[in-house]
């Protein structure tokens, strides 16, 4: 299992990374934000939001299996998120 502390840096860098994502797409298109790219923003922000609740929440029944499982949240998150934004 990966620390808590590398766990919320690789949930902070996936997020980050497709926000911007979404800004160099915006800037290499149409110069503007546009109501699917703020959308989207918004959407990974609130991901963003939820996965750290969940690192934080240390009452669980398993913490080990729980962060696994924010681990495996991450990355069908992330998944999504990529898809979106190469819809765009």
């Amino acid at each position: 299992m990966a620390s808590i502390k590398n766990l919320k840096k690789d949930i902070n860098f996936v997020m980050g990374d497709i926000i911007e994502a979404v800004y160099i797409h915006e800037m290499t298109t149409t110069g503007k934000p546009t109501e699917k790219s703020n959308a989207l923003i918004d959407e990974a922000i609130a991901t963003f939001d939820t996965l750290i609740s969940k690192v934080n929440n240390k009452k669980v029944e398993s913490r080990k299996a729980h962060l696994k499982q924010v681990e495996k949240d991450l990355e069908s998150a992330a998944i999504q998120l990529v898809q979106k934004v190469n819809a765009l």
